[in-house]
């Protein structure tokens, strides 16, 4: 491995600027790749997380960007990222190694107004660096135009191949110029994912590092078994939160967005300084937790796996696992939060009886055995929050419609009994009503008798001796002649 940046054929300005920034020595990932990518080689790059992935393409990138300049709406090289954090970490990075450049470096995310993004896109941008989606939004507003893209980054290869962004790739792929060079970067690489790669590189060289899916030695696994109800794994978290030694900061993963909401509430309310991080959340509130994270304003960043994925924050000293992944290369991306750049760190991952098959395939997927912990005992506190908590599941449990179905049907029985006690005073009262119903109707029938017996005798008898009965008109020549005779 090269001993300092100078030998690797980075320009002065770069030079200087990573100097400045306080690194002296490239990680192995960055001596390799680094000569490759400046002989404008394809290339796919396999290291942990930590190990300054991000840095292997930005520095080379800056030095073949001093030459030539960009055009409006026609970006010089395009870096791909699958979220918004990533993608503006790879931005600040510009912004410190590039700071002897004069380069427009054009940020495209969700959640930020197109109009800032279209100015810039205007003047021309030697480096855009957009998610897929917003990119493509652009695209047919008739804002950019593809053809003079030189450089393709794909950051995070797997996750943006393997989650959903296969077909937005392949479209900015047709939209790009094929004589380009292409540079995929990842902490894993499944097979399956490498086919899939190969589609857009050509020749490309492979560095691969460290084994992959490998998980850095710095950084001590640890497992704990916890009851399966979330009061009881709730509780656990905290034990194992308040008896961690070296503790300075931590982020908390779960598997489901609703269940950051609550873990987060729990948490500070007994006491804890958290904040919680998921893609459901607008830009700017994202944005201002993990900046709050970073600058420690905050203690316990509670997030989905949209943190997990290349988030350079150096001093995480621990990272908890409230579930455990369900896919065991999320693990190695978890994980790879703390013990960065040669820093110790700590995870501990919580797990249950009905989770052990994701814990078995995490184990074959990193090459060896976890380390359990037994649990501390619960305090107090943490015992009665839990009573309390499962107390309110078991109102929700499936015994608790009968529960509700038996208090209603003591509520039926009182009634019915209410009602059985009442029944003679109701009877008297209706049947009172009734007779003099019955009397009122037997007077109106009274009054209307002889009426009606004076019309039904005359509709028995018809009228004149005639015909045609009571109400029927007799033709006048009938009449004429009745009184002829």
């Amino acid at each position: 491995m090269n001993e300092n940046f100078d030998s690797l054929g980075l320009s002065e300005k770069v030079v200087h600027a990573v100097a400045a920034a306080g690194y002296t020595s490239p990680t192995e990932i960055q001596a390799q790749a680094i000569p490759v990518v400046l002989q404008k080689r394809d290339l796919i790059g396999i290291a942990q997380t930590g190990t300054g992935k991000t840095a292997s393409f930005v520095l080379p990138m800056l030095t073949l960007l001093e030459k030539g300049r960009a055009r409006a709406r026609m970006p010089r090289t395009l870096i791909l990222e699958p979220t918004r954090e990533l993608a503006a970490q790879v931005f600040d990075n510009f912004e410190k190694y590039g700071v002897n450049h004069k380069l427009n470096v054009a940020l495209l995310i969700g959640g930020v107004s197109f109009v800032e993004q279209n100015r810039i896109l205007d003047r021309g941008a030697d480096v855009l660096i957009a998610t897929p989606g917003r990119l493509l939004d652009h695209f047919e507003r008739g804002r950019l135009l593809m053809t003079g893209t030189e450089l393709l980054v794909i950051d995070e290869a797997d996750r943006m191949l393997d989650m959903g962004f296969i077909p937005d790739i392949e479209r900015i792929s047709a939209l790009l110029p094929p004589r380009r060079q292409t540079l995929f970067f990842s902490a894993t690489m499944p097979d399956e994912i490498r086919r899939l790669s190969e589609k857009f590189l050509k020749d490309p060289v492979k560095i691969q590092v460290a084994r992959q899916n490998s998980t850095a030695d710095t950084i001590e696994q640890k497992l704990v078994k916890t009851g399966s109800k979330p009061a009881e794994k709730r509780a656990t978290l905290r034990e194992q939160i308040r008896s961690a030694s070296d503790l300075t900061n931590a982020i908390i993963f779960c598997n489901r967005k609703r269940d950051i909401a609550t873990l987060t509430r729990s948490l500070q309310k007994h006491g804890f300084d958290a904040g919680a991080l998921h893609g459901d959340m607008d830009q700017k509130s994202r944005m201002a937790t993990l900046d709050a994270f970073k600058n420690d304003k905050l203690k316990f960043l509670v997030a989905s796996d949209v943190a997990a994925r290349g988030l350079d924050i150096p001093a995480v000293s621990h990272v908890f696992n409230f579930d455990i992944p369900t896919h065991a290369e999320d693990y190695v991306h978890r994980i790879g939060r703390t013990g960065r750049a040669g820093r110790k760190g700590a995870s501990i991952t919580l797990y249950t009886d009905a989770e052990t098959k994701y814990l078995t395939a995490i184990e074959k997927l990193i090459g060896k055995k976890i380390g359990a912990i037994t649990p501390a005992p619960e305090t107090s506190r943490d015992s009665q929050d839990a009573a309390a908590s499962q107390s309110a599941e078991k109102a929700d449990s499936p015994s608790a419609p009968a529960r509700s179905r038996s208090r209603r049907s003591d509520r039926g029985r009182r009634k019915e009994q209410q009602d059985t006690d009442t029944a003679p005073a109701i009877s008297d009262r209706q049947q009172q009503a009734k007779t003099g119903h019955k009397a009122r109707q037997s007077r109106k029938q009274d009054d209307q008798k002889p009426q009606e017996r004076k019309r039904n005798e005359s509709a028995k008898t018809p009228k004149g001796n005639t015909p045609f009965g009571d109400e029927s008109a007799v033709p006048a020549f009938l009449l004429q002649s009745m009184t002829a005779h």
